[in-house]
């Protein structure tokens, strides 16, 4: 008769979580998921927070039209139609820096910390939030139409091209997040992030050919207008609305996305893993 061992070593081994054994990039897209779906609740419960991408848009065509347009186009229709494409550009750009504001307000409540004690990739709160912003840029570009549309605006071009012109609006605000996101994660306070991001998107909004043709413009800022990111933007969604040439600057504006996308996307989540 053979003895028994007491304390024997188990041989089975220990159990190794199933999330632990899933390849990094899967575990960071369901994180970056989960956090996204935080984000849309947070501004489910904080329906003020989308005054700037529903009221906004409204504000700037109803007074630009009805004051600018007959002195800049003679006719407020023809203004409005050349103006929407631009105020959707406009305010899916500065509607980015919310982004930024928030992420910093969360980083000084201790939120991020809390992230930090959690296994997930350290990347997964950034990318939640950006990807979380989609909704944000869904609705101003709904809200931005449709005051539009009861002013008088009309897409003159087939309904493929008018999705084409909405979906890139929404990229270039995507890859645009990237910029506020680094600001947020260098600068203390979330004034100071809304500060300095308007200080950069307003320059790009108003030396473009948002407002006006950029031949009327003078010389030394035309040059500036032609490789401005945003006139790019803006000449796309004219094209894809209204018809007009489109020539290079769609080819264009997606080399900026990329360019916002391999630029600061590195740089902030360097700047997180340090601040973090």
């Amino acid at each position: 008769m053979s003895d028994t061992l007491v304390g024997a070593p188990p041989t089975a081994s220990r159990a190794i979580p199933a999330a632990a054994t899933q390849p990094r990039p899967f575990r960071l897209v369901r994180h970056s998921l989960a956090l996204a779906k935080r984000s849309l609740i947070k501004t489910w419960r904080t329906p003020e927070a989308l005054i700037d991408v529903t009221l906004q848009p409204v504000l700037f065509l109803v007074i630009f039209v009805y004051i600018f347009g007959g002195a800049v186009a003679g006719s407020t229709h023809d203004y409005l139609q050349f103006l929407l494409p631009g105020i959707l550009a406009q305010t899916i750009a500065t509607g980015a820096i919310a982004i930024g504001v928030n992420l910093n307000t969360d980083i000084a409540k201790g939120i991020f910390d809390r992230f930090r004690s959690l296994p997930i990739p350290r990347s997964a709160p950034l990318v939640g939030a950006v990807l979380g912003d989609v909704v944000r840029y869904v609705i101003v570009t709904v809200s931005t139409l449709a005051i539009g549309y009861l002013l008088g605006f009309r897409i003159e071009t087939d309904p493929l091209r008018a999705i084409a012109g909405c979906l890139l609006a929404v990229l270039f605000a995507l890859c645009l997040s990237w910029l506020p996101v680094f600001v947020s994660m260098k600068v203390r306070t979330p004034g100071a992030v809304q500060g300095l991001m308007f200080a950069l998107i307003m320059p790009l909004s108003f030396a473009s050919n948002v407002f006006v043709d950029a031949g009327t413009l003078p010389g030394w800022m035309q040059a500036f207008v032609r490789v401005n990111p945003m006139t790019h933007l803006v000449e796309s969604v004219r094209g894809l609305f209204l018809g007009t040439p489109v020539g290079a600057h769609v080819w264009w504006t997606l080399l900026w996305c990329a360019g916002f996308v391999a630029v600061f996307m590195p740089l902030a989540l360097r700047a997180y893993r340090r601040k973090i």
